[in-house]
């Protein structure tokens, strides 16, 4: 399947394939594949090196490149976008590599946070790992530690268990794991199950502290602490919208959680 745009990069000087300068400085990034962390919201949540390297970068792969065209427009980056989802990851990826291997780089990245997280990549992460390519993570925001840092639980360990099923008997089986759990559970879960998610986690254990955060770092952004019961009636009484990650308290809380 033919990419959406010529991958040929430019040749490299030997000079400049033997030693790297910083991106912001040289204009070129080194050979490889590079995972950059984008915003989950506000749109001003990005780090200079991640700007630098999606300016730099001869190519970015996008999980949409809708999505990720309105945040390049907002920054005033000019970039040379080809998607890369679940649906085609198999087919990018010998393209992708053999386009890193002629001494090209290319900046990876999904719709919101870090790539391969509960998002596409995990597979070119792996094959280019593999066949030896230059993998590097340009760190930035996560809706995981975000919510786990400001939700006033236990932040280490702890567990991450990505979206829960939409299937309500697998959904239990998992809550009922988070319960039994020693450390603070993190998962993603839709707005639109929310409310049966709570009321699966109120019927095993309605005194169980729960956290959900909704909307991070968004204009209605919003952090709901309380017990499983509580949260439940909340939420019964004024259904959420947006995004949501979902917190459980470990089974037995340190004596400093009070709340």
């Amino acid at each position: 399947m033919p990419l959406e745009q010529d991958l040929t990069p430019e040749p490299l000087e030997s000079e400049e394939a033997a030693t790297w300068e910083p991106a912001e400085i040289t204009g070129r990034l080194k050979p490889g594949l590079h995972l950059v962390a984008t915003p989950i919201g506000n749109l001003r949540d990005i780090t200079q090196r991640a700007l630098d390297t999606l300016r730099v970068a001869d190519l970015v792969a996008c999980e949409d490149t809708r999505h990720s065209g309105m945040l390049l427009k907002h920054h005033d980056i000019r970039a040379r976008l080809i998607s890369l989802n679940e649906h085609n990851e198999a087919q990018r990826i010998p393209q992708l590599l053999e386009h890193v291997r002629q001494g090209g780089s290319v900046a990876l990245i999904s719709d919101a946070g870090m790539p391969t997280v509960s998002d596409p990549g995990q597979r070119l992460v792996a094959a280019a790992v593999s066949a030896g390519v230059h993998v590097e993570g340009i760190p930035g925001p996560s809706a995981v530690i975000t919510a786990l840092a400001a939700s006033g639980l236990p932040t280490t360990p702890f567990y991450f268990g990505g979206f829960l099923p939409h299937k309500k008997g697998a959904r239990g089986t998992v809550l009922n794991a988070a319960l039994q759990r020693d450390c603070t559970s993190v998962f993603f879960e839709s707005p639109y199950r929310i409310v049966d998610t709570l009321a699966i986690l109120a019927e095993a254990a309605p005194e169980r502290r729960v956290v959900v955060a909704r909307e991070l770092t968004k204009k209605f952004e919003e952090f709901q602490r309380g017990t499983a019961g509580i949260l439940l009636s909340h939420y019964q009484s004024k259904p959420p919208k947006g995004e949501i990650t979902l917190l459980i308290a470990p089974a037995e809380s340190p004596k400093w959680l009070t709340w």
